[in-house]
């Protein structure tokens, strides 16, 4: 359904929208990595290390 909204409300014709839906998933993971993730990692349980104790 939200992919549908998307691809009706992208201006040009099928290849234009591929490039931008492209462009908009490349930049949304290179915000994931650059900001997102960093800033959740402190309170992830994977960074507790401590085994025996």
């Amino acid at each position: 359904m939200m992919y549908g909204w998307l691809w009706r409300h992208l201006p040009g014709p099928a290849g234009v929208r591929v490039a931008i839906l492209t462009v908009a998933a490349f930049a949304l993971l290179a915000v994931c990595f650059t900001w997102v993730f960093p800033a959740v990692a402190p309170f992830m349980p994977f960074n507790d290390t401590t085994v025996g104790e």
